[in-house]
């Protein structure tokens, strides 16, 4: 049963953990203007390989989570932390001195190896400290915060290419990356007591797998966030082609994917004043129906004509604001039974959705041809199928539909 609790959220607890989710987004969302720029001076084969750029930091991701989970449950948050910090800069490095596309997509593979860490010990350090709607509402405040990085890294990076070479967002990476690592040494307390440390081992997370496999709520949320967040890469790897090229925007997209973003931000502070009076289903399900029907009729409007930019740019805007409710509350719904083994959890739960959410977004991102049809599909099709999902692993549990 979800829980409620009325205790305070410590402010410099939540922007923590907002800034160790962000690293992973802006490793993501600075590039976007670069994208075009790299592809030329690295030789990209067509328009759409340097979306791979993008796709290949979710690829680390996927696999680091599955290392970074069952070492945190063993080791502690913080130790954790600060390894795959150290392996975050690396990849940067490699990046920052790449002079083709192989190199740049294997130092994008680490970088996001590196990532990885933060964000799954964000989630179990959460899952550590709160529990139910208070986590599902810790999430939604952390997400908030976490939403300013995908609104104005875009625009760094545009802002750093103005003033040096493409390069220099790397080195920002470099920077960023050891002040984080900084503030964590020095300001993070341990949430993993040694008595409910998991000495890591291939049996225990085998075990841990089959268990979150196996539980149908777990499994089918954590999909079902893999289909909507692979909705959304589709999306986002799309994004400089269909503001810059499409719609010839220039470099001015930046504010326009700002305002889309900021959607998401605002529909995560709206999530965690109404998750305590609504619940988490509620609100999935009705934000799973909002991007079906949404990717639906722009992906009619496209079947027979020019989509109008305003169109598109309230396509994005909606969309994204759905993705804001959904998120933090498919997350939530995924771990709830997992309390017991949280970190090496939340570990598997990610790698799913990563796996799922890459094989997606990359398709979608790939199939991309001038027009919005790929990209509303996605939405309307991955929504569709994370709503039978929802709908199924509620009725499986026994509980009643949150219609």
């Amino acid at each position: 049963m979800e829980q409620t609790s009325a205790r305070p959220v410590p402010v410099a607890f939540v922007v923590m953990m907002a800034t160790l989710m962000s690293v992973a987004a802006v490793s993501i969302d600075a590039m976007l203007p670069a994208l075009g720029r790299i592809g030329v001076d690295l030789g990209s084969a067509n328009a759409n390989q340097p979306q791979l750029i993008l796709s290949a930091v979710f690829g680390g991701m996927a696999v680091g989570q599955l290392i970074a989970g069952p070492v945190s449950d063993a080791m502690g948050r913080k130790p954790l932390l600060l390894w795959c910090l150290l392996v975050y800069l690396l990849g940067a490095v490699v990046c920052l001195f790449a002079n083709n596309m192989g190199t740049m997509l294997l130092g994008r593979v680490v970088q996001g190896l590196g990532a990885a860490g933060p964000v799954v010990s964000c989630i179990s350090i959460v899952r550590d400290k709160f529990h139910g709607r208070e986590m599902a509402k810790v999430m939604s405040l952390v997400m908030m915060i976490f939403i300013m990085a995908p609104v104005l890294a875009p625009a760094l990076g545009q802002g750093l290419m103005l003033v040096a070479h493409w390069r220099i967002i790397f080195g920002f990476f470099v920077l960023y990356g050891i002040a984080v690592g900084v503030w964590v040494l020095i300001s993070l307390e341990e949430t993993l007591p040694l008595a409910k440390r998991v000495p890591w081992r291939i049996t225990t997370i085998w075990h841990a797998a089959k268990e979150v496999l196996g539980h149908q709520q777990t499994r089918s949320y954590a999909i079902a966030m893999g289909l909507v967040f692979g909705s959304f890469i589709g999306y986002l790897v799309s994004t400089q082609q269909i503001f810059q090229v499409q719609y010839q925007i220039g470099s001015v997209f930046v504010v326009y994917f700002g305002l889309q973003a900021l959607g998401f931000g605002v529909s995560s502070l709206l999530n965690s004043r109404l998750v305590e009076r609504l619940g988490m289903r509620y609100l999935v399900i009705r934000g799973l129906v909002a991007v079906i029907l949404t990717g639906v009729l722009v992906a009619a409007l496209s079947a027979f004509t020019v989509v109008p930019f305003t169109v598109f740019l309230s396509f994005g805007l909606v969309s994204l604001f759905c993705i804001g409710l959904l998120f933090g509350n498919l997350n939530a719904l995924a771990m709830e039974p997992m309390g017991h083994i949280a970190g090496t959890a939340a570990a598997i739960i990610a790698a799913i959705a990563n796996l799922v959410s890459l094989s997606v977004g990359t398709l979608i991102g790939q199939l991309y041809n001038g027009t919005l049809m790929p990209v509303a599909i996605g939405f309307a099709s991955m929504g569709g199928a994370a709503l039978w999902l929802v709908l199924r692993a509620e009725r499986t549990a026994g509980a009643p539909v949150a219609v």
